[in-house]
Protein backbone atom coordinates (compact mmCIF):
# COMPACT_ATOMS: atom_id res chain seq x y z
CA UNK A 1 0.00 0.00 0.00
CA UNK A 2 1.44 3.38 -1.01
CA UNK A 3 1.98 5.84 1.34
CA UNK A 4 -1.06 8.18 2.75
CA UNK A 5 0.64 11.01 3.58
CA UNK A 6 -0.26 13.94 0.98
CA UNK A 7 2.00 15.75 -0.92
CA UNK A 8 -0.36 17.17 -3.39
CA UNK A 9 -1.54 20.67 -3.86
CA UNK A 10 -4.72 20.13 -1.64
CA UNK A 11 -2.22 18.75 1.36
CA UNK A 12 -3.77 19.67 4.39
CA UNK A 13 -7.48 20.22 3.01
CA UNK A 14 -10.28 18.13 4.53
CA UNK A 15 -13.29 16.89 2.52
CA UNK A 16 -16.24 15.79 3.90
CA UNK A 17 -17.58 13.56 1.48
CA UNK A 18 -21.77 13.18 1.39
CA UNK A 19 -22.17 12.19 -1.82
CA UNK A 20 -23.11 8.32 -3.41
CA UNK A 21 -23.69 7.70 -7.28
CA UNK A 22 -20.98 9.27 -9.53
CA UNK A 23 -20.82 13.04 -10.06
CA UNK A 24 -20.35 13.32 -6.37
CA UNK A 25 -17.80 10.77 -5.91
CA UNK A 26 -16.14 11.96 -8.75
CA UNK A 27 -15.94 15.37 -7.71
CA UNK A 28 -14.61 14.38 -4.22
CA UNK A 29 -12.24 11.68 -5.61
CA UNK A 30 -10.33 14.40 -7.74
CA UNK A 31 -9.84 16.39 -5.06
CA UNK A 32 -8.75 13.61 -3.19
CA UNK A 33 -6.13 12.71 -5.86
CA UNK A 34 -4.94 16.50 -5.84
CA UNK A 35 -3.89 15.75 -2.21
CA UNK A 36 -7.17 16.11 0.25
CA UNK A 37 -7.90 14.28 2.64
CA UNK A 38 -11.60 12.85 1.84
CA UNK A 39 -13.67 11.57 4.35
CA UNK A 40 -16.67 9.54 2.92
CA UNK A 41 -19.86 9.38 4.97
CA UNK A 42 -22.03 6.16 4.23
CA UNK A 43 -25.53 4.91 5.44
CA UNK A 44 -24.88 1.68 7.64
CA UNK A 45 -25.63 -1.29 5.69
CA UNK A 46 -26.18 -0.83 2.57
CA UNK A 47 -23.38 2.34 2.07
CA UNK A 48 -23.11 4.21 -1.19
CA UNK A 49 -25.62 2.91 -4.11
CA UNK A 50 -23.17 1.70 -6.12
CA UNK A 51 -21.66 -0.74 -3.80
CA UNK A 52 -23.90 -3.20 -5.23
CA UNK A 53 -24.31 -1.98 -9.19
CA UNK A 54 -23.25 -4.79 -10.97
CA UNK A 55 -21.55 -7.26 -11.86
CA UNK A 56 -18.54 -7.22 -12.56
CA UNK A 57 -17.73 -7.32 -8.90
CA UNK A 58 -14.32 -8.09 -7.21
CA UNK A 59 -14.40 -9.58 -4.69
CA UNK A 60 -18.17 -8.14 -3.50
CA UNK A 61 -16.94 -4.67 -4.52
CA UNK A 62 -18.55 -3.20 -7.81
CA UNK A 63 -16.44 -2.22 -10.42
CA UNK A 64 -18.52 1.08 -10.42
CA UNK A 65 -17.90 1.81 -6.74
CA UNK A 66 -14.03 1.18 -6.95
CA UNK A 67 -13.86 3.46 -10.24
CA UNK A 68 -14.65 6.64 -8.23
CA UNK A 69 -14.15 6.13 -4.72
CA UNK A 70 -9.98 5.78 -4.17
CA UNK A 71 -8.18 8.33 -2.29
CA UNK A 72 -11.22 8.17 0.20
CA UNK A 73 -11.55 7.52 4.36
CA UNK A 74 -14.77 5.54 4.71
CA UNK A 75 -17.22 5.73 7.77
CA UNK A 76 -20.82 4.68 8.42
CA UNK A 77 -23.32 7.40 10.02
CA UNK A 78 -27.39 7.67 10.26
CA UNK A 79 -27.55 11.30 9.28
CA UNK A 80 -30.93 10.96 9.77
CA UNK A 81 -31.03 10.47 13.63
CA UNK A 82 -30.38 13.24 16.21
CA UNK A 83 -27.23 11.56 17.41
CA UNK A 84 -25.86 11.11 13.82
CA UNK A 85 -26.78 14.83 12.98
CA UNK A 86 -24.89 15.70 16.60
CA UNK A 87 -21.63 13.39 14.93
CA UNK A 88 -21.88 14.73 11.54
CA UNK A 89 -21.97 18.76 13.08
CA UNK A 90 -18.40 17.57 14.67
CA UNK A 91 -17.16 16.48 11.56
CA UNK A 92 -18.50 19.35 9.75
CA UNK A 93 -16.62 22.25 12.22
CA UNK A 94 -13.31 20.15 11.66
CA UNK A 95 -13.62 20.23 7.48
CA UNK A 96 -12.69 22.25 4.82
CA UNK A 97 -15.06 21.12 2.32
CA UNK A 98 -18.17 19.73 2.30
CA UNK A 99 -19.99 18.33 -0.39
CA UNK A 100 -23.18 16.85 -0.62
CA UNK A 101 -26.05 15.40 -2.86
CA UNK A 102 -29.30 14.93 -1.72
CA UNK A 103 -32.83 16.68 -2.33
CA UNK A 104 -32.76 20.12 -1.93
CA UNK A 105 -33.38 21.05 1.64
CA UNK A 106 -32.34 17.88 3.11
CA UNK A 107 -29.18 18.88 5.30
CA UNK A 108 -31.16 21.93 6.12
CA UNK A 109 -33.93 19.89 7.39
CA UNK A 110 -31.46 18.67 9.63
CA UNK A 111 -30.56 21.41 11.11
CA UNK A 112 -27.72 22.38 8.51
CA UNK A 113 -28.53 25.23 6.97
CA UNK A 114 -26.21 28.17 4.93
CA UNK A 115 -27.09 30.06 8.37
CA UNK A 116 -25.99 27.45 10.72
CA UNK A 117 -22.51 26.93 8.56
CA UNK A 118 -21.82 30.75 8.76
CA UNK A 119 -22.11 30.69 12.59
CA UNK A 120 -20.52 27.25 13.70
CA UNK A 121 -17.99 26.38 10.21
CA UNK A 122 -17.91 29.88 8.89
CA UNK A 123 -14.92 28.82 6.62
CA UNK A 124 -16.52 25.79 5.22
CA UNK A 125 -17.46 25.38 1.52
CA UNK A 126 -20.69 23.99 1.29
CA UNK A 127 -21.32 22.86 -2.61
CA UNK A 128 -24.20 21.34 -3.31
CA UNK A 129 -24.80 19.25 -6.17
CA UNK A 130 -28.01 18.38 -7.31
CA UNK A 131 -30.55 17.36 -10.52
CA UNK A 132 -32.14 20.62 -11.06
CA UNK A 133 -30.91 23.56 -8.63
CA UNK A 134 -32.81 25.24 -5.83
CA UNK A 135 -34.95 27.53 -8.00
CA UNK A 136 -37.16 27.15 -10.86
CA UNK A 137 -40.21 25.15 -11.46
CA UNK A 138 -38.55 21.94 -11.06
CA UNK A 139 -36.03 22.86 -8.44
CA UNK A 140 -36.08 19.79 -5.61
CA UNK A 141 -36.83 17.18 -8.07
CA UNK A 142 -34.12 14.39 -8.08
CA UNK A 143 -31.87 14.04 -11.13
CA UNK A 144 -30.88 11.29 -13.20
CA UNK A 145 -28.02 11.69 -15.71
CA UNK A 146 -30.26 9.57 -18.61
CA UNK A 147 -33.42 11.92 -18.03
CA UNK A 148 -31.05 15.02 -17.81
CA UNK A 149 -29.06 13.70 -21.48
CA UNK A 150 -32.75 13.82 -22.30
CA UNK A 151 -33.90 17.06 -21.36
CA UNK A 152 -31.34 19.10 -22.20
CA UNK A 153 -31.01 18.24 -25.90
CA UNK A 154 -28.06 16.46 -25.80
CA UNK A 155 -29.79 13.20 -26.65
CA UNK A 156 -31.29 15.27 -29.80
CA UNK A 157 -28.12 15.63 -31.44
CA UNK A 158 -26.86 12.71 -30.95
CA UNK A 159 -27.44 9.60 -33.47
CA UNK A 160 -27.66 9.33 -36.86
CA UNK A 161 -29.00 11.66 -39.17
CA UNK A 162 -32.71 10.13 -39.40
CA UNK A 163 -32.52 7.94 -36.61
CA UNK A 164 -34.03 8.42 -32.99
CA UNK A 165 -31.95 10.10 -30.31
CA UNK A 166 -29.47 8.29 -28.76
CA UNK A 167 -27.81 8.68 -25.05
CA UNK A 168 -24.04 9.28 -24.44
CA UNK A 169 -22.02 5.36 -24.14
CA UNK A 170 -21.35 7.14 -20.75
CA UNK A 171 -23.17 9.28 -17.86
CA UNK A 172 -22.05 12.01 -19.52
CA UNK A 173 -23.97 14.77 -17.55
CA UNK A 174 -22.70 13.28 -14.08
CA UNK A 175 -19.09 13.42 -15.45
CA UNK A 176 -19.31 16.61 -16.46
CA UNK A 177 -21.17 18.04 -13.39
CA UNK A 178 -18.49 16.21 -11.51
CA UNK A 179 -15.76 17.97 -12.86
CA UNK A 180 -17.63 21.24 -12.82
CA UNK A 181 -18.30 20.94 -9.10
CA UNK A 182 -14.71 20.46 -8.43
CA UNK A 183 -13.39 23.48 -10.65
CA UNK A 184 -16.29 25.09 -8.71
CA UNK A 185 -14.79 24.23 -5.02
CA UNK A 186 -11.32 25.17 -6.04
CA UNK A 187 -12.32 28.34 -7.12
CA UNK A 188 -14.33 29.16 -3.48
CA UNK A 189 -11.16 27.68 -1.44
CA UNK A 190 -8.94 30.16 -3.73
CA UNK A 191 -11.57 32.87 -2.62
CA UNK A 192 -11.31 32.10 0.83
CA UNK A 193 -7.52 33.38 1.06
CA UNK A 194 -8.78 36.74 0.21
CA UNK A 195 -12.89 36.85 1.90
CA UNK A 196 -11.48 34.20 5.22
CA UNK A 197 -15.25 32.46 4.35
CA UNK A 198 -16.54 29.51 3.22
CA UNK A 199 -19.56 29.66 0.62
CA UNK A 200 -22.09 27.85 -0.47
CA UNK A 201 -21.53 26.35 -4.20
CA UNK A 202 -24.27 25.05 -6.24
CA UNK A 203 -23.78 22.68 -9.03
CA UNK A 204 -27.21 20.91 -11.25
CA UNK A 205 -27.18 18.32 -13.70
CA UNK A 206 -29.71 20.69 -15.59
CA UNK A 207 -27.13 23.37 -16.23
CA UNK A 208 -24.27 20.94 -16.62
CA UNK A 209 -26.35 19.36 -19.62
CA UNK A 210 -27.06 23.18 -20.98
CA UNK A 211 -23.81 24.10 -21.03
CA UNK A 212 -22.45 20.97 -22.73
CA UNK A 213 -24.43 22.11 -25.69
CA UNK A 214 -21.69 24.73 -25.93
CA UNK A 215 -21.40 25.57 -30.04
CA UNK A 216 -24.37 23.57 -30.79
CA UNK A 217 -26.69 26.30 -27.93
CA UNK A 218 -24.71 29.18 -29.67
CA UNK A 219 -25.87 27.55 -33.68
CA UNK A 220 -29.43 28.16 -32.46
CA UNK A 221 -29.44 31.29 -30.31
CA UNK A 222 -27.45 33.13 -33.57
CA UNK A 223 -29.38 31.07 -36.08
CA UNK A 224 -32.74 30.79 -34.69
CA UNK A 225 -32.21 27.64 -36.28
CA UNK A 226 -32.88 23.81 -34.48
CA UNK A 227 -30.32 21.71 -34.27
CA UNK A 228 -30.28 18.53 -35.92
CA UNK A 229 -27.85 14.75 -35.83
CA UNK A 230 -24.94 14.33 -37.64
CA UNK A 231 -23.98 11.14 -36.53
CA UNK A 232 -20.46 11.18 -35.84
CA UNK A 233 -20.29 14.66 -37.98
CA UNK A 234 -19.74 18.04 -37.03
CA UNK A 235 -22.20 20.81 -37.51
CA UNK A 236 -19.57 23.61 -38.27
CA UNK A 237 -16.81 21.34 -39.97
CA UNK A 238 -16.58 19.69 -43.06
CA UNK A 239 -15.05 16.90 -43.08
CA UNK A 240 -14.56 15.99 -39.88
CA UNK A 241 -15.95 12.74 -38.81
CA UNK A 242 -15.86 8.75 -39.29
CA UNK A 243 -14.94 6.67 -42.39
CA UNK A 244 -14.72 3.59 -43.57
CA UNK A 245 -11.41 2.02 -45.05
CA UNK A 246 -10.50 -1.36 -46.30
CA UNK A 247 -10.63 -3.11 -43.00
CA UNK A 248 -11.51 -0.61 -40.24
CA UNK A 249 -12.84 2.68 -39.28
CA UNK A 250 -10.64 6.00 -38.80
CA UNK A 251 -11.61 9.56 -37.83
CA UNK A 252 -10.78 12.24 -39.46
CA UNK A 253 -10.80 16.49 -38.35
CA UNK A 254 -10.22 18.67 -41.05
CA UNK A 255 -10.19 21.66 -39.09
CA UNK A 256 -9.36 23.98 -41.72
CA UNK A 257 -8.71 24.99 -45.57
CA UNK A 258 -5.58 24.24 -45.12
CA UNK A 259 -5.39 21.14 -44.18
CA UNK A 260 -7.99 20.33 -46.33
CA UNK A 261 -5.84 20.83 -49.02
CA UNK A 262 -3.60 18.78 -47.72
CA UNK A 263 -6.12 16.28 -47.43
CA UNK A 264 -7.46 15.82 -51.00
CA UNK A 265 -3.78 15.86 -52.09
CA UNK A 266 -2.89 12.76 -49.72
CA UNK A 267 -6.18 11.29 -51.30
CA UNK A 268 -4.72 12.18 -54.56
CA UNK A 269 -7.35 14.46 -55.76
CA UNK A 270 -5.72 18.34 -55.55
CA UNK A 271 -8.21 19.34 -57.93
CA UNK A 272 -11.15 19.52 -54.79
CA UNK A 273 -9.86 22.35 -53.67
CA UNK A 274 -10.59 24.46 -56.66
CA UNK A 275 -14.34 22.50 -57.11
CA UNK A 276 -16.41 25.15 -56.41
CA UNK A 277 -18.15 23.28 -54.38
CA UNK A 278 -15.50 22.25 -51.64
CA UNK A 279 -13.04 25.40 -51.92
CA UNK A 280 -14.07 27.09 -48.52
CA UNK A 281 -15.70 25.31 -45.27
CA UNK A 282 -18.86 26.78 -45.73
CA UNK A 283 -18.80 25.30 -49.21
CA UNK A 284 -18.04 21.57 -47.78
CA UNK A 285 -20.74 22.17 -45.71
CA UNK A 286 -23.18 23.11 -48.21
CA UNK A 287 -22.31 19.86 -49.98
CA UNK A 288 -21.12 17.72 -47.12
CA UNK A 289 -23.15 14.43 -49.06
CA UNK A 290 -21.49 14.79 -51.89
CA UNK A 291 -17.89 15.18 -50.23
CA UNK A 292 -18.72 12.59 -48.17
CA UNK A 293 -19.21 9.73 -50.77
CA UNK A 294 -15.98 10.92 -52.90
CA UNK A 295 -13.49 10.45 -49.64
CA UNK A 296 -15.54 7.19 -48.75
CA UNK A 297 -14.83 6.06 -52.09
CA UNK A 298 -11.08 6.75 -51.99
CA UNK A 299 -10.76 5.66 -48.47
CA UNK A 300 -11.75 2.26 -49.10
CA UNK A 301 -8.82 1.45 -51.28
CA UNK A 302 -6.39 0.90 -48.41
CA UNK A 303 -6.59 -0.10 -44.89
CA UNK A 304 -7.15 2.11 -41.89
CA UNK A 305 -3.17 2.07 -40.48
CA UNK A 306 -2.10 3.16 -44.03
CA UNK A 307 -4.01 5.99 -44.22
CA UNK A 308 -3.17 7.01 -40.76
CA UNK A 309 -0.11 6.62 -41.38
CA UNK A 310 0.39 8.95 -44.62
CA UNK A 311 -2.58 11.09 -43.32
CA UNK A 312 -0.06 11.90 -40.41
CA UNK A 313 2.47 12.43 -42.14
CA UNK A 314 0.83 15.07 -44.02
CA UNK A 315 -0.47 16.99 -40.51
CA UNK A 316 -3.98 15.78 -40.78
CA UNK A 317 -5.51 14.89 -37.56
CA UNK A 318 -6.88 11.24 -37.75
CA UNK A 319 -6.97 8.17 -35.80
CA UNK A 320 -8.21 4.52 -35.34
CA UNK A 321 -11.92 4.20 -33.40
CA UNK A 322 -10.58 1.80 -30.90
CA UNK A 323 -12.84 -0.62 -28.38
CA UNK A 324 -12.08 0.00 -25.30
CA UNK A 325 -10.25 -2.33 -24.54
CA UNK A 326 -7.66 -1.10 -27.19
CA UNK A 327 -7.87 2.16 -25.70
CA UNK A 328 -7.11 1.30 -22.34
CA UNK A 329 -4.30 -1.49 -23.66
CA UNK A 330 -2.45 1.36 -26.09
CA UNK A 331 1.17 1.91 -26.17
CA UNK A 332 0.20 6.01 -25.69
CA UNK A 333 -2.38 5.00 -22.69
CA UNK A 334 0.37 2.77 -20.67
CA UNK A 335 3.13 5.57 -21.30
CA UNK A 336 0.79 7.76 -19.73
CA UNK A 337 -0.19 5.65 -16.75
CA UNK A 338 -4.06 6.08 -17.72
CA UNK A 339 -4.52 2.60 -16.08
CA UNK A 340 -2.64 1.90 -13.03
CA UNK A 341 -3.34 -0.73 -9.99
CA UNK A 342 -4.05 -0.30 -6.23
CA UNK A 343 -4.08 -2.87 -3.48
CA UNK A 344 -7.46 -3.19 -1.79
CA UNK A 345 -7.80 -5.11 1.25
CA UNK A 346 -10.05 -7.97 0.14
CA UNK A 347 -10.02 -7.46 -3.72
CA UNK A 348 -6.12 -7.58 -4.05
CA UNK A 349 -4.68 -5.47 -6.92
CA UNK A 350 -7.17 -3.70 -8.48
CA UNK A 351 -7.10 -2.15 -11.86
CA UNK A 352 -8.63 1.33 -12.71
CA UNK A 353 -8.13 4.38 -14.62
CA UNK A 354 -4.66 6.34 -13.63
CA UNK A 355 -4.81 9.85 -13.05
CA UNK A 356 -5.88 12.57 -15.70
CA UNK A 357 -3.64 15.63 -14.37
CA UNK A 358 -0.34 16.31 -13.50
CA UNK A 359 1.46 18.70 -11.83
CA UNK A 360 4.88 19.99 -11.80
CA UNK A 361 5.63 20.35 -7.65
CA UNK A 362 2.80 18.98 -6.19
CA UNK A 363 2.04 15.71 -7.53
CA UNK A 364 -1.48 14.46 -7.37
CA UNK A 365 -0.93 10.21 -6.51
CA UNK A 366 -2.99 7.62 -5.37
CA UNK A 367 -2.56 6.79 -1.60
CA UNK A 368 -5.56 4.62 -0.67
CA UNK A 369 -7.75 1.54 -2.32
CA UNK A 370 -11.49 2.77 -2.55
CA UNK A 371 -12.71 1.68 0.94
CA UNK A 372 -14.55 -1.09 2.55
CA UNK A 373 -17.46 0.71 3.58
CA UNK A 374 -16.90 1.27 7.48
CA UNK A 375 -13.32 0.52 7.13
CA UNK A 376 -12.35 4.10 8.98
CA UNK A 377 -15.35 4.63 11.54
CA UNK A 378 -13.91 4.11 14.00
CA UNK A 379 -10.49 5.61 13.59
CA UNK A 380 -12.45 9.00 12.50
CA UNK A 381 -14.30 9.16 15.42
CA UNK A 382 -10.98 8.82 17.72
CA UNK A 383 -8.67 10.60 15.72
CA UNK A 384 -10.90 13.58 14.29
CA UNK A 385 -13.25 13.79 17.00
CA UNK A 386 -11.72 12.50 20.00
CA UNK A 387 -14.32 10.10 20.69
CA UNK A 388 -13.65 7.40 23.98
CA UNK A 389 -13.86 3.17 22.87
CA UNK A 390 -17.34 3.48 25.49
CA UNK A 391 -19.08 6.73 23.02
CA UNK A 392 -18.30 4.54 19.48
CA UNK A 393 -19.25 1.21 21.05
CA UNK A 394 -22.89 3.14 22.40
CA UNK A 395 -23.53 4.85 18.87
CA UNK A 396 -22.78 1.03 17.58
CA UNK A 397 -25.20 -0.42 19.73
CA UNK A 398 -27.25 2.48 18.77
CA UNK A 399 -27.19 1.65 15.23
CA UNK A 400 -25.85 4.81 14.79
CA UNK A 401 -22.74 4.37 12.85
Amino acid sequence: MPSTESQGALAGIRVLDLTRILAGPLCTMMLGDMGADVIKVEPPGAGDDTRSWGPPFAEGESAYYLGVNRNKRSMTLNMAMKSGQEVLAGLIRKSDVLVENFKVGTLEKWGFSNDWLKENAPRVVRCSITGYGAVGPKAGLPGYDFILQAESGLMSITGEPGGTPMKYGVAIVDICTGMLACNSVLAALNARHTTGRGQHVEVSLFDSGLAMLANVASNHLISGKNAGRFGNGHPNIVPYTAYPTHDDMIAVAVGNDGQFAKFAAVLGHAEWVTDARFIKNPDRIGNRDALDELIKAELKGEGAESWIGKLTAAGIPCGRINSVAQALAAPHAIAREMVTSVEHPTAGNVKMLGIPFRFSDTPASIRRAPPLLGQHTEAVLREELGFSDTRINELRAKKVI
